[in-house]
């Protein structure tokens, strides 16, 4: 029997889709620079510099982009809050892959000189604002399409899209560096980024099938029904959310930047610090991605079980506790040690403290605000904490003599300081999103504020 396109499942499938798979595509030209940084961009783009100067330089470029994520954050927060959630994921998905495309087609310092880094900041910046409001997006449009005992499960789905797109990019950037051989600082780093224009058509093609979520068509209509002018939604969250908004800050401390030590920095690391092959790091980021794919949905089923801060606790326990083997094991600079430390990383601790998140932060803020509420809170914590983190972690290698017992230290550190935010967050899986809503303070007229 033929399914209607207005069938509850069909939409709700699709919905899960279209934030899954814009998830991937962007956090796949979100890697791709992250790795081209920690590789290439040094000689190519900040030649004048001394070498280990230069990569810190290149891995404070990709930190750029995280200044940009808090402005994205506010601008797609308010439009996904007061004209829709699929309508706002559109367009960031649109500037994120414009962005990315363009990297690919820049000249470097030898062709144009200075001019030459000046645009790939920009470049960077523009991707920056479209991740700062595309996570926010993805996880609202997955949990309220998702069931109420659910909410943890489906929320993860596109959590899995950083993992996938870490696969993807690592696994797009090995192949160029095959194909273009001794030419890959040359051209070869060139393929994964224009390797990003087919997939982008992929994903706003399923993004386009995607419609609103019940809560957020719910909210509107109560909205227009009452022809209510509200105030914008930034201002009502930090007026009336605080505390969740500070909770949602906090709480990403302990995956944000954990995450780019393993991702970006341990690529860096084991190339310039230990001389072990380029592509141990590589291996180690796709194996640790495949992992962390499979282990996040069913963390974040567990979350449905369990509640979203006691799984999130555990998973930072586990971090605190493995952050010192694992990090001896990337300091071997052998490939079973490098891998085994990044897998252990990213399918224990990081899975279980990032899949819960989308839960968590949705079931925290009313829908009138949700938009805004996790994607600045979320982004905030980018800027606070991620953002720098491979530059900050190989100053602090240099600062050491080449020992890792600084960054270890900083893990552990952000980690606690995660723990100690969720501790004080409610859990509400068992809460229907009407039910949350109902609980929030009241949304003044615009006359009534003045």
């Amino acid at each position: 029997m033929r399914v209607v396109p207005h069938d509850p499942e069909v939409l709700r499938r699709r919905s899960l889709q279209s934030g899954t798979i814009g998830a991937i595509v962007e956090w796949y030209e979100y890697t791709v620079y992250g790795t081209a940084a920690a590789l290439v961009f040094g000689h190519l783009f900040f030649p004048e510099l001394p070498p280990g100067i230069a990569q810190i330089v290149s891995l404070a470029s990709f930190g750029v982009g995280f200044l940009a994520r808090p402005v994205g954050a506010f601008v797609a927060g308010h439009l996904g809050d007061r004209i829709g959630r699929k309508s706002t994921l559109i367009l960031t998905f649109s500037i994120m892959t414009v962005a990315t495309a363009a990297i690919g087609f820049l000249p470097t310092h030898a062709q144009i000189g200075v001019a030459a880094p000046l645009l790939l900041c920009l470049l960077r910046l523009a991707q920056g604002f479209a991740v700062g409001g595309e996570w926010g997006g993805a996880a609202i449009v997955a949990v309220e399409n998702a069931p109420r005992e659910r909410r943890g499960y489906f929320g993860s789905w596109p959590q899995i899209g950083v993992s996938a797109g870490l696969l993807l990019g690592t696994a797009a950037v090995t192949l160029a560096s095959a194909i273009s051989g001794d030419a890959f600082g040359e051209w070869g780093w060139r393929l994964p980024f224009l390797m990003s224009i087919p997939l982008a058509l992929v994903g706003l093609f399923i993004r386009l099938r995607a419609t609103e979520s019940p809560a957020f068509l719910a909210e509107k209509a109560k909205m227009d029904a009452e022809l209510e002018q509200r105030k914008a939604p930034a201002a009502v969250l930090l007026r009336d959310h605080r505390k969740a908004l500070l909770i949602t800050i906090f709480g990403r401390f302990a995956e944000a930047g954990n995450y780019y030590l393993f991702t970006t920095f341990v690529l860096s690391y084991v190339t310039t610090n230990l001389g072990a092959p380029q592509s141990y790091g590589l291996i180690a980021s796709m194996v640790g991605a495949a992992i962390n794919i499979a282990t996040i949905p069913l963390f974040g089923a567990l979350s449905d079980r369990i509640g979203r801060p006691r799984t999130f606790l555990i998973g930072g326990a586990l971090i605190v506790l493995t952050a010192w083997p694992v990090f001896a094991l990337v300091g071997t600079g052998q490939l079973v040690g490098v891998v085994l430390g990044v897998s252990l990383f990213m399918a224990l601790g990081h899975a279980m403290v990032y899949a819960p998140l989308p839960a968590l932060y949705c079931e925290m803020f009313p829908t009138a605000v949700r938009y805004s509420g996790i994607s600045v809170g979320y982004q905030m914590a980018s800027i606070l904490l991620a953002s720098f983190t491979p530059a900050l972690a190989a100053a602090m290698v240099l600062w050491a003599g080449g020992s890792l017992w600084m960054v270890i230290l900083y893990a552990i550190g952000t980690t606690l300081i995660a723990m100690v935010a969720i501790a004080f967050a409610p859990d509400r899986r068992h809460l229907e999103l009407e039910e949350i809503d109902a609980a929030a303070p009241a949304v003044p007229h615009a006359a009534a504020a003045r």
